[in-house]
């Protein structure tokens, strides 16, 4: 998951961006305490010296990338402290909230300070996403580099070495590897916000695809789940990946799982990613799931890490700066985690099909009134935080529409995949593509004809094309038909048409509810409804029959309302069907067959 041009002025204005010499600099030595887990405090040292006098602002993440969100992890900060050689004192200054500025850094040599873990300290605002924090529990941790760690102006580019202080018995996993004195290493203070740490009483997989090890940690609150379970089930999906990508493009890769009593999601970094997800035991559904989460984090290994922009390669950690490419990190991200099952066996058509439904069906509640560069550009704002998971839907979808109009002009034998594998080669982990040129660089490696594409879905907002580009392949596309089938219904219709989720139809059968068109749904069953866990809630109203009594909350002009509703009964009515044509031409056929084996 990244930032704008503007940005990277302003990083050289403050003097926040990676400085070339600092690798010759300052010597930075971690220590973390994790054997004191009392009162979810990780306690924090930073051995140093070199420092000179430009190095005076000690900074704390306002964010990190793939997050699009704003952090400020300076909130959780307490006691911060700088020592000389002697230990004495020296004199520190809070000048912002993730900012701490010393007073004579020549003469620090030890900077300590207490932070909070994020899982278990409330806030008012801005609540850091559970996989993207830290949590501190007397069997097990999980620390994010951006939630404990900070960095000494001009040294963000500096080397780092890090101790973790814990229990003999815990295991540690991690794509840092360490050296011979117990430290883990890290190139600088970015690749150590790429490197995530799960510790503690967790289990071990491993296996190797070619040159690539592939690690799994897991921790499994009651041991539901293993590590070699996990492989198990994963296997095939990673064999399809690596048929993909044409062999991974790194020598190791981590998985670090955490099942336990919350559902967050995932985050993907360069060499490894990491999953906070509910514990339950490993069906094959649930372990499906899991699987279908992985391989959309693990293609991350293609996007952003051997194609990213100018932002990410110099991350913005001061200053929350948006990329205009989140289609590219995210959507085809989304869409190649699919396509990589489909054409590996693992997924059927009609299931890739009826997934791509369910990712129209998704767009339709969140809103088709703004483009996918708006979504990325406005992603660090309430608003856009709001409508943000729709790249992975109509992200998604666009991304497979590019890929069949790719492989059209190109006669079946050079689609998205193939032009993103190019990419991945010609860029890579040390050179950025230009943030406002990347457009212009991929038409000009494609066809004249995806500029178009482009400025019409998603530099602009037009209706995608669905039906017309999947009857190419001889797939028709049926936007809306009855069935004659009765079904349990609402009796109203949910959108976000600005980013809120809200009744934007009341149907005559429930207005005696007193149901108000434009209503703000906030909650069900007495339970909090968000956009983010929105579709959690509609497969509970999905599994209510004729009948059922159940109760929403509403806001309305700033009071919540609860009100009594029954489900209804109607006609089924199915949206954004799919069927393969029986009467498909021969070109049809030929480039869907093409399309299906396009590995």
């Amino acid at each position: 998951m990244n930032k704008l041009t503007a940005a990277l002025s302003l990083m050289a204005l403050l003097s926040f961006a990676p400085d070339a010499e600092a690798a010759k600099g300052p010597e930075l030595t971690y220590s973390v305490n994790l054997n004191d887990r009392a009162d979810d405090r990780l306690k924090v040292a930073l051995e140093v010296k070199g420092l000179s006098p430009e190095n005076n602002i000690f900074q704390f993440a306002a964010t990190a990338p793939g997050t699009y969100q704003t952090m400020d992890i300076g909130r959780f900060v307490e006691n911060f402290k700088a020592f000389d050689k002697k230990g004495r004192e020296i004199a520190v200054k809070q000048i912002s909230v993730n900012q701490f500025e010393l007073s004579d850094p020549k003469k620090v040599r030890r900077i300590t300070y207490h932070i909070a873990e994020t899982w278990d300290t409330p806030v008012e605002d801005k609540k850091v996403y559970g996989m993207c924090g830290t949590s501190l529990e007397q069997d097990h941790a999980l620390i994010n580099g951006q939630g404990i760690f900070g960095y000494l102006k001009g040294l963000q580019a500096a080397p780092m070495r890090i101790r973790l202080e814990h229990p003999q018995e815990w295991l540690t996993g991690t794509a840092l590897k360490m050296d011979k004195k117990g430290y883990y290493t890290a190139d600088s203070y970015d690749h150590v916000v790429d490197s995530p740490f799960l510790l503690g009483r967790l289990t071990k997989a491993e296996t190797k695809f070619k040159d690539t090890t592939i690690d799994i940690y897991t921790y499994s609150k009651t041991d539901k789940i293993k590590s070699q379970d996990l492989l198990q089930h994963m296997t095939a999906m990673l064999d399809a990946a690596n048929k993909f990508v044409v062999d991974f493009p790194v020598d190791r890769y981590t998985f670090l799982y955490h099942f336990e009593d919350q559902d967050w999601g995932a985050w993907e970094h360069s060499y490894s990613s990491e999953y906070v997800l509910k514990e339950q035991d490993l069906t094959p559904a649930h372990a499906q799931q899991v699987t279908d989460i992985a391989s959309h984090e693990f293609f991350h290994i293609i996007t952003p890490l051997n194609i990213h922009s100018e932002i990410i390669e110099q991350f913005n950690f001061v200053q929350p700066t948006p990329s205009q490419h989140l289609w590219l990190y995210e959507g085809t991200t989304e869409w190649a985690s699919d396509m990589m099952q489909l054409r590996g066996g693992m997924l059927d058509l009609n299931a890739y099909l009826n997934d791509i439904s369910n990712k129209l069906q998704v767009n339709d509640m969140l809103g088709n009134n703004y483009s996918l560069q708006e979504l990325s550009l406005t992603s660090y704002t309430p608003e856009g935080n709001r409508r943000y998971g729709n790249i992975y839907n109509r992200g998604a979808v666009t991304a497979a529409l590019l890929d069949i109009r790719l492989l059209e002009l190109s006669g079946g034998k050079r689609g998205l995949r193939e032009v993103i594998n190019e990419l991945s080669k010609e860029y890579g982990p040390k050179k950025a593509f230009p943030e406002n040129e990347f457009f212009d660089v991929f038409t000009a490696k494609t066809y004249p004809e995806i500029a178009d594409f482009f400025n019409s879905y998603v530099k602009q907002a037009e209706p995608l094309p669905v039906a017309e580009y999947y009857a190419k392949l001889g797939i028709e596309y049926i936007p809306q038909r009855g069935t004659g089938e009765k079904t349990a219904a609402l009796g109203y219709t949910i959108a976000a048409p600005d980013g809120k989720l809200r009744i934007v139809e009341v149907e005559e059968s429930m207005q005696q509810t007193g149901l108000l068109k434009s209503d703000e749904m906030i909650g069900l069953n007495g339970e909090t409804v968000t956009l983010q866990n929105a579709n959690q809630a509609f497969v509970k109203l999905a599994q209510l029959k004729p009948g059922d009594a159940y109760s929403l909350t509403v806001l309305r002009d700033g009071q919540e309302i609860k009100v009594a509703c029954t489900m209804q009964e109607k006609e089924k009515i199915e949206h954004h069907q799919f069927e393969v044509n029986r009467q498909a031409t021969p070109e049809q056929v030929a480039l869907r067959n093409s399309w299906l084996r396009n590995m």
